[in-house]
């Protein structure tokens, strides 16, 4: 799949493989930490874990206007990875006796992520020319190294708590990962330096920058905010895996030895490696013959995926999920994930590539940053709505869920022909 894409992908696929191991280590652990470890309600974990994922996607807009107009995206991307480095250390030495060594590493892991984040998609886009057909195809390959290291993560927390009966061990892992993610980006910085604003003439020159009416400034933005208010909806129902899912592997479904609550998430990534390669082949062979589908087109479908993704949970709480008795089938949640693993993979890319398409040169690290807010205002929606997972019927709560992501989905056919404007 590598052919014909400039080497720096490379580097920054296992960059961002190794920063992503870390985050998902967190996140397959978050709740349950904070469940067994530290012994808070359902309510109280809902509202950190929402606070937490909105700060981690807000803060990426700081992050892309720090990179447009300070320090360049590859400065702003080591800065951030250090400083997650340094929150999953606190982390590690958390406990409930240090309760502020917890709230000031989620502190740092946001702010690092909201630097780092951000940056480095903006880096992928920028290795290719405006208007190049393999940019969808890019993020597809480099979203393949964010799902490997969330595949391995998941899988690592499972047999660190086995081992060593403990997620502090998990947290330390995650800091493990920065570092090696850190020195990838080091060694590697002459393949993609002359992707980084500071560092070269892109193709839209200064010059080129002025000419660009201010009409068609405006009418970019409003296509951007059109799409980040529509994925909000696609986020608030993505991150029940963190919660609402991981609640439901903990208290509905049977144990197994092999399969733990925290085990679950490795799924969804693992699907990604599994279909990506293929949905790109697939698309490979419709752009050849002049029929791919736009990237709006394609962020359509995934909506509307991802809502009976959520029909499968509906059916498995009725099923006896709703009992919270662990007697259900490791199938329904696999099924789930599977369904939403093609989901993502028509929107998160598809998104990124977008807004790489589509921002205005002179702000693509500020209209990068507000993709990832979008996915905050998810992002904190779903913990906010993770508050009443025990206070309803668990099929009600996600039967409202797939409803509101079947209604989004057409607002992308609503608004198709605005969308679409720029990216043809």
């Amino acid at each position: 799949m590598l052919k014909n894409h400039p080497p720096g992908l490379r580097v920054l696929f296992f960059t961002e493989m190794w920063e992503r191991f870390g985050f998902y280590i967190l996140m397959a652990v978050f709740t349950l930490y904070m469940d067994e470890s530290l012994g808070w309600d359902d309510s109280y974990k809902g509202t950190v874990y929402g606070l937490f994922l909105g700060a981690v996607y807000f803060i990426p807009i700081a992050g892309g206007w720090i990179a447009d107009r300070v320090l360049g995206q590859r400065n702003t991307i080591r800065l951030g990875a250090a400083i997650m480095a340094v929150g999953y250390t606190f982390l590690a030495f958390s406990s409930s006796d240090r309760i502020a060594f917890f709230y000031i590493a989620l502190a740092l892991v946001a702010t690092g992520t909201g630097f780092f984040k951000a940056n480095i998609s903006v880096l992928v886009g920028n290795l290719y020319e405006s208007g190049s057909p393999l940019k969808d195809t890019a993020y597809n390959i480099f979203y393949m190294g964010v799902n490997t290291g969330a595949f391995l993560a998941p899988l690592a927390a499972t047999v660190f708590h086995r081992v060593y009966n403990s997620y502090n061990i998990s947290f330390a892992a995650a800091a493990v990962g920065m570092v090696f993610s850190i020195v990838i980006f080091e060694l590697g910085k002459k393949q993609y330096l002359h992707a980084d604003t500071r560092h070269r003439k892109l193709t839209e020159t200064s010059a080129a920058l002025v000419e660009m009416p201010k009409s068609e400034v405006r009418q970019r933005i409003i296509s951007l905010g059109i799409l980040f208010a529509i994925v909000i909806f696609f986020w608030m129902a993505f991150y029940q895996n963190g919660f609402a899912l991981t609640l439901f592997a903990q208290r509905s479904t049977l144990k197994l030895d092999w399969l733990q609550p925290e085990t679950y998430q490795s799924f969804n990534a693992g699907f990604i490696l599994l279909l990506t390669p293929i949905l790109v082949s697939f698309f490979t062979a419709l752009r050849k013959r002049g029929k791919e589908p736009s990237s709006p087109g394609k962020i359509f479908s995934g909506m509307f995926i991802a809502g009976g993704s959520l029909i499968i949970m509906v059916f498995a709480s009725l099923a006896g999920g709703d009992l919270d008795q662990n007697v259900m089938s490791p199938g329904w949640l696999i099924s789930s994930y599977f369904v939403i693993t093609i989901a993502e993979i028509l929107v998160s890319p598809m998104g990124l590539s977008f807004v790489s398409k589509v921002a205005p040169p002179r702000m693509r690290g500020l209209m990068m940053g507000c993709w990832f807010g979008a996915t905050a205002i998810g992002s904190y929606s779903s913990g906010l709505l993770g508050r009443f997972y025990s206070m309803l019927d668990h099929h009600v709560y996600f039967l409202g869920l797939s409803v509101l992501l079947f209604l989004s989905s057409f607002l992308v056919i609503i608004f198709m022909k605005q969308l679409k404007r720029f990216t043809e």
